[in-house]
């Protein structure tokens, strides 16, 4: 994908909830790239309207019916959510798009799997070509802007398809530090990145998510010159490296992409529920700290 600049991103503020658009995407092939990361492309006429802007972390939102209930054709979520009682509506997950083909209508979507655990894991597993995936969006915030000195990226492997679309946006030339936890060794993978662009693969192993990731990133000696950063992934580690950037580096807010998509100790519908409260309770703690005077 050739790189362009990309507009500044809004501060991150509350927005009303509306259902986004549905489309209807048929499962034209699979791949698994590694032994916890399954590759799926949509593809098919129900993907004639979609497309995606500038941002490099665009995400969609997975529709999947609820077993034994029958949905009206045309699948519409808006008319689901209007007519349906809220325990019938269809389970939605959220994630990244890793590539969109304009011209071949072709989106790919990574799927972390934890053998049958989970709802779109498995899914991904069992599809095969001509399965059909409902999904919303797409959303998004981020892209690497031209005009940072450097970039900093950080996550665990739900951030690594975001992680690997924004490095291959980058610009020959650009200067960039990327740190991605995995499991191991086997759940590494190929990213077509420029030459300045350094990619650290830190491996779990038995310890806590994330101990790894921060302790990568508070090592590392930052390049001169203004820095734009992603952080995503558990909220745990995504807080304590926020506290880091904001607080002892005192990186700008607008230069910053951050925030958990997901949460230890609760599944996706559990952690957004409780996202914007954590959100809140986040900023009241490290953000009145800039505030602070210095002292004489």
């Amino acid at each position: 994908m050739a790189a362009r600049p990309a507009p500044t991103p809004a501060p991150a503020g509350p927005a009303a909830r509306t259902a986004p658009k549905t489309h209807r995407g048929e499962v034209l092939r699979t791949e698994r790239l590694t032994p916890g990361m399954q590759r799926v492309v949509l593809g098919g006429a129900g993907l004639d309207h979609f497309t995606v802007g500038d941002y490099t972390d665009h995400y969609i939102k997975l529709l999947f019916p609820i077993e034994g209930v029958r949905y009206p054709e045309p699948f519409d979520i808006r008319r689901i959510r209007a007519d349906f009682p809220r325990d019938k509506w269809p389970a939605q997950r959220t994630y990244t798009v890793r590539g969109w083909d304009a011209e071949r209508r072709e989106l790919t979507v990574d799927f972390v799997v934890h053998g049958d655990e989970g709802l779109a894991g498995p899914w991904a597993m069992r599809a095969r070509p001509g399965d059909v995936l409902h999904f919303g969006g797409p959303g998004g915030g981020y892209a690497p802007r031209a005009d940072a000195d450097w970039h900093l990226l950080a996550g665990d492997e739900s951030a690594l398809p975001a992680i690997a679309a924004s490095l291959e946006r980058l610009p020959a030339g650009a200067t960039a530090h990327a740190f991605v936890e995995v499991a191991g060794p086997e759940e590494e993978q190929q990213i077509n990145a420029p030459d300045g662009a350094r990619i650290t693969w830190l491996h779990r192993d038995d310890r806590p998510v994330g101990a790894a990731l921060t302790e990568a990133v508070r090592k590392l000696d930052f390049p001169a010159g203004e820095v734009q950063a992603f952080v995503h992934g558990e909220a745990g580690f995504v807080k304590d490296l926020r506290h880091y950037l904001r607080i002892e580096r005192e990186v700008p807010r607008e230069r910053l992409s951050i925030s958990g998509y997901w949460r230890l100790g609760h599944n996706e519908d559990g952690w957004q529920a409780t996202k914007r409260d954590w959100n809140t309770q986040v900023e009241a703690e490290q953000e009145p700290a800039t505030a602070l005077p210095t002292a004489s």
